[in-house]
């Protein structure tokens, strides 16, 4: 089999980008200026309502239409926490099939966090073949970068490369696809959001105040275009010392709790701050797969059933 190469990539991508820019300069732009003198004229007649709905359906005529990726039943989109989350859905139910998709194209973790190496191999059909460690198939810009090569690409490259991602990967059967969101809402998440349907968004914080205000704009963003918030998860909650067990909240106590409470969405559940899960994700094995029995692990197993029963509540 072929491989899937960083240079191979970048290739397609200044192709499909040189593509799209040649398509713009055309007719799109006559539309344009043809949609101006029309919105001009009819200006002064049509009250400010009927102009917002017609906004409304030309952004809407412009967005690309959301396909499903061919074997994924459900997707699930996670803003930090993805690893121990997938392999605590595969844990909670041995008969699920989970998948592992890094979105992260400037700062790809899984390789590091699933142990894994390598370049994707081509099936016969073209597609990338995922790299699979813990019974999870994964993707990453990982396996096409060396691990200190930087990746400087402009939004319409980001955005082709999360195409080919999301179109270009073998991903057989699987029950969940769970994605690894970067920081932010700029083009990545809009891209995903806008190209497949989604079941579900987790939102991942820590307790202190800055790092909810990111929280809840993330949480916004996504309600905003119509993907389901299934709850916050509170990530380094609380830490226990390991020699006298006294509890510090380093980061402040029950943030993401009291987020949840105002967004009016669900509060998946705490994961505290312990060497454990820190020793084991730079190792890559993590602590679901390395400690099952450890209260860490089932820390996580605990958020990702609470993942699934609101996954059922809102396909229901």
């Amino acid at each position: 089999m072929a491989l899937f190469t960083y240079s191979r990539l970048s290739h397609l991508l200044t192709i499909s980008v040189y593509k799209s820019s040649v398509l713009r300069t055309g007719s799109e732009i006559k539309h344009g200026a043809t949609c101006c003198v029309q919105f001009k004229r009819c200006q002064s007649s049509v009250d400010s309502k009927a102009l917002q709905e017609r906004q409304r359906q030309q952004m809407a005529r412009g967005l690309p239409k959301q396909k499903p990726i061919p074997g994924v039943k459900q997707v699930i989109v996670v803003a930090s926490g993805k690893v121990n989350l997938a392999l605590g859905l595969m844990a909670n139910d041995m008969s699920k099939s989970v998948g592992l998709l890094d979105a992260d194209v400037f700062g790809p973790s899984i390789p590091k966090l699933m142990n894994l190496k390598g370049n994707p191999e081509l099936s016969d059909n073209n597609r990338m073949i995922p790299l699979t460690n813990y019974g999870v198939p994964c993707m990453s810009m990982g396996f096409l970068v060396d691990d200190v090569a930087p990746i400087v690409w402009r939004g319409l490259m980001v955005m082709s490369a999360i195409e080919k991602l999301l179109r270009q990967v073998d991903w057989g059967s699987l029950d969940y696809l769970v994605v690894d969101m970067p920081p932010g809402t700029g083009d990545v998440q809009l891209s995903i959001t806008q190209n497949i349907p989604i079941a579900g968004a987790v939102i991942v914080s820590t307790p202190q105040d800055i790092a909810l205000l990111d929280a809840r704009r993330g949480a916004e963003m996504f309600k905003k275009v119509n993907v389901p918030v299934l709850g916050l998860v509170q990530n380094m909650s609380v830490f226990q010392c390991p020699k006298c067990n006294h509890e510090t909240h380093i980061f402040g106590s029950d943030g993401a709790r009291q987020l949840a409470d105002t967004l009016g969405v669900t509060f998946l559940g705490d994961i505290p701050l312990h060497i454990t899960i820190r020793e084991t994700s730079d190792r890559g094995q993590p602590v679901v797969i390395s400690s099952p029995n450890s209260p860490e692990a089932a820390a996580y197993r605990k958020v990702a059933s609470a993942v699934v029963q609101k996954l059922q509540k809102v396909s229901s």
